[in-house]
């Protein structure tokens, strides 16, 4: 189902181009009478200033009518973030799979897969799996397949594999965390691991944010 933004959009597009063709028409059929040519006139320029008033909107979903579009589109045209670093780049797995260890070694694909899937950068998700997990080697990835300290009801979730856990950490960041602006590291680790949180005894979302900055540069380097 098309979200409503991009019902707008695109009905907007449609609505402007049947215009300007009906206008183009009119033009054509336009006699030397004065008073036709000024009502063409204007009727073009309140078509022009209404479309400019759409370009933000339009520019905002162009990548989400793209992929709706093609849903075989590939890494290197979604790649159309580059004022978004968190968004989704085209990532080489064998890249990421060069630096992740125990549960974490040869997902570089799944990182890859998920971070199109929910438009996030793989590094991003890398990253978090990395620190969260002490790259593959903590408790929770080793017996729960929990590489993103996703939390349940009854506190730490089981996943039945770690592409499970990396999909889930994808959807969740997708949808409550850069889908409600949260656009930088630091933002997202506010709510992803607030200082002070009960379930944290020990301190350690102290160094959540640092620590995700240090994987998340040594992958884009």
């Amino acid at each position: 189902m098309i979200n409503s933004d991009n019902w707008f959009t695109k009905t907007m597009l449609v609505n402007t181009l049947s215009r300007t063709e009906n206008l183009r028409s009119q033009m054509e059929g336009t006699t030397s009478d004065g008073k036709n040519l000024f009502a063409a006139v204007l009727s073009q320029l309140l078509m022009q200033q209404e479309f400019q008033s759409t370009i933000p909107q339009i520019n905002s979903v162009v990548p989400n009518i793209i992929s709706e579009m093609n849903p075989n589109i590939s890494d290197q045209t979604m790649s159309l973030n580059a004022n978004e670093p968190l968004r989704f780049e085209s990532f080489n797995p064998d890249k990421l799979n060069q630096m992740l260890g125990g549960k974490l070694k040869g997902m570089g694909e799944v990182f890859v897969r998920a971070g199109k899937r929910f438009n996030i950068n793989p590094a991003l998700l890398t990253a978090i799996a990395q620190h969260e997990t002490g790259n593959g080697k903590s408790r929770a990835a080793n017996e729960k397949n929990n590489v993103a300290g996703m939390m349940g009801v009854n506190g730490l979730k089981s996943y039945s594999s770690i592409e499970d856990s990396i999909m889930d950490m994808a959807r969740n960041l997708s949808k409550n965390y850069l889908g409600i602006g949260l656009s930088s590291i630091s933002k997202i680790g506010a709510k992803y691991a607030p200082i002070g949180a009960d379930n944290d005894p020990t301190g350690l979302n102290n160094q959540w944010v640092s620590g995700v900055n240090k994987f998340f540069e040594r992958l884009r380097v």
